[in-house]
């Protein structure tokens, strides 16, 4: 019993070890941000934009098909009780609020912070990042502050894509292969749609853009011994990304809706 007790302690002590080091990790990326040193801003720059350009226009593929999946099946499925409840209200709470930010979250997290993860452990393995120290430059400057800025305007910018495409092109899919009475659903739409859902939404592309790339660079840069542990800690990394944007997603819904 006591070697149990023992067990959870020393776990405990090590994910909040482990919490705390990656919220030491956001703090000196984000102050790198405030600062924004002038030295590399293009280099930056270029970086911020490549990452916009795999994580968002290249994940587009994926997201589109799937949001149209999605959203038919949502309003196919919501359209059955739209006689005891608003179809439009249905809608916004549960596929633009709820279901649409944890989609593309997972995509981002498949895809792009995986790709991360496996990237900068093998940097780290490899020296790569000592040998940019070594000409002067900082770490968190080339690794850490353009991925962070390219995934968070990527995950606002597909989420915002992923709502619209879900909601007109599952309604467009609906309509055409049903007679279910839609012919109101975007003036339902229109109605339910408050600066809150919009705000919350944003705020959630905002949390999870930041706690996907800070976890997916911890994970990464925290491989010491060899490149054999590289797939173990992108798939801690992921499963550890997925958890976070779960627990925000709730504690944003506890937050404003209850």
């Amino acid at each position: 019993m006591q070697d149990y007790v023992g067990y959870i302690g020393r776990q405990t002590m090590q994910r909040l070890n482990r919490y705390a080091d990656q919220g030491a990790f956001f703090y000196r990326i984000l102050r790198q941000i405030i600062v924004n040193p002038r030295v590399g801003r293009r280099l930056r720059i270029r970086i911020v934009i490549e990452q916009i350009y795999f994580t968002a226009i290249e994940a587009l593929w994926i997201v589109i098909p799937i949001s149209l999946l999605l959203g038919s099946m949502m309003i196919l499925q919501f359209s059955g009780i739209a006689a005891q409840y608003d179809l439009g209200k249905v809608t916004v709470a549960l596929l633009i609020r709820e279901f649409v930010p944890l989609i593309t979250a997972l995509i981002v997290i498949l895809r792009s912070a995986t790709a991360m993860t496996i990237e900068t452990g093998y940097m780290n393995v490899l020296h790569e990042v000592e040998a940019l120290e070594l000409q002067g430059m900082d770490p968190l400057d080339i690794l850490s502050v353009p991925r962070m800025i390219g995934i968070t305007i990527s995950m606002f910018c597909l989420i915002t894509i992923c709502c619209i495409t879900s909601v007109l092109g599952g309604y467009a899919i609906a309509w055409a292969l049903t007679t279910l009475p839609l012919q109101n659903f975007l003036s339902q739409i229109g109605k339910a749609v408050t600066g809150l859902d919009i705000a919350v939404v944003a705020l959630k592309s905002f949390f999870f853009g930041v706690g996907i790339t800070v976890i997916s660079l911890y994970h990464g840069l925290a491989i010491e011994r060899g490149i054999t542990d590289i797939p173990v800690a992108a798939s801690r990394g992921a499963v550890a990304c997925l958890i976070f944007c779960m627990t925000v997603n709730f504690i944003l819904y506890a937050t404003f809706f209850l």
